[in-house]
């Protein structure tokens, strides 16, 4: 039969708001109470030692004060600035350059090491074999067999070691993931990160040296984010980098990351070059649901969570700096207490280190690469 008798739904042809991808509005519901809040153990109170007083140690301090957690001893090479943290965070604690007396310590139970990662491995390895629980900063290591030989360490004396993925406990990244991790949205299938904001600061910094920068330093959080939403789904990655046109810093500041899942997929774009309008998006699709998150910048969040009953907002309670950190010790702290492996523990956070060295390695060779083939930077 010619003619137009007959309709686009006899047809077969969407009508035209499907076509359009027009959705229907949705309800607004109440959003579900997650557990995403820093942890704090019920009782474990342990005095901890801070090793090393750069520029990030102050924000683990604040952190930690304001949690209440005990910090007895505040160790770095030049004295001083132990002193100045002391006086400023912790003024009944000890400040010392004595790295050894610190271990000999028997009063110390946990000990927070944040120097540069080849500093900090010879200081995490005595600390293990002195008994002493450890929350590594990250990035945790610079190759995944000295990671592996660490975590076995660890097991060996019958001690903790976490790793500082502050980022797990930014309120947004947080609930996002207990939502996945509850059900809510069911199975992952697609997981969305875009980044835009200004890294130029780092230029006359030791920051500017380092190549890989933005993977290794920066987008690492996301990548440890992935691994803590799809577990061992992750197959591989294909990764490239470019240098934003004007730019005057070194590293390239603009970076894309194709992640191949098992039945899914992710994408991450970075764009360190952003000097104004800046913008935080994520997105992750599952076959129950989604859950988003928006905003100018990593402390300004909205959140969504979509399901067939509606949308809900919640209305989250915190910030990434500084309930990162107190997250990142009290999930130790807790682990401890409990006799369990902490969610942000080395084993792990191997995981989202592989990623990264894909993602490096992928970048810099122009090839998919499978997770687990890059063992390190290079």
């Amino acid at each position: 039969m010619t003619g137009d008798s007959g309709s686009e739904a006899d047809s077969g042809t969407p009508d035209a708001d499907t076509y359009a991808l027009k959705t229907k509005e949705l309800a607004p519901v109440p959003a579900p109470a997650l557990d995403y809040l820093p942890p704090v153990p019920k009782a474990y109170s342990p005095r901890i030692a801070l090793i090393g007083a750069g520029g990030i140690a102050s924000a683990h301090l604040d952190a930690y004060r304001s949690a209440g957690f005990e910090v007895a001893a505040i160790c770095n090479r030049t004295v001083s600035k132990a002193v100045a943290l002391r006086d400023e965070y912790y003024p009944a604690a000890i400040a010392t350059d004595r790295f050894d007396d610190v271990l000999a310590d028997d009063s110390i139970a946990v000990l927070d090491i944040t120097p540069h990662p080849l500093d900090r491995l010879p200081l995490i390895e005595k600390a293990l074999n002195a008994g002493k629980h450890v929350l590594s900063q990250k990035p945790f290591v610079v190759d995944l067999s000295a990671g592996e030989r660490l975590v076995t360490l660890a097991r060996e004396r019958g001690v903790k070691l976490a790793i500082n993925q502050n980022g797990r406990w930014s309120p947004h990244m947080a609930y996002m993931r207990q939502a996945v991790r509850t059900g809510i949205i069911g199975d992952v299938t697609g997981f969305d990160v875009s980044i835009h904001w200004d890294h130029s600061w780092i230029a006359g910094t030791p920051f500017e040296d380092i190549d890989d920068l933005i993977f290794f330093d920066f987008a690492i959080h996301w990548f440890d984010f992935l691994a803590s939403v799809v577990g061992d789904r992750v197959r591989s990655v294909y990764a490239m980098t470019s240098r934003a046109r004007g730019q005057t810093v070194k590293p390239p500041l603009l970076a894309q990351v194709l992640v191949r899942l098992d039945e899914g997929q992710a994408s991450l774009i970075f764009n360190a070059a952003t000097r104004h309008g800046p913008q935080d998006s994520t997105y992750i699709a599952g076959a129950a649901g989604s859950v988003s998150s928006t905003g100018p910048d990593l402390g300004q969040q909205k959140v969504t969570l979509v399901t067939e009953a509606g949308m809900a907002v919640p209305q989250l309670e915190g910030t990434w700096f500084n309930d990162g950190f107190r997250g990142a010790m009290g999930e130790l702290l807790c682990a401890i207490e409990d006799d369990r492996e902490p969610i942000n523990g080395a084993a792990e956070n191997l995981k989202s280190l592989a990623i990264t060295f894909a993602a490096i390695k992928s970048a810099k060779e122009g090839t998919e690469i499978g997770v687990g083939e890059a063992r390190g930077r290079d």
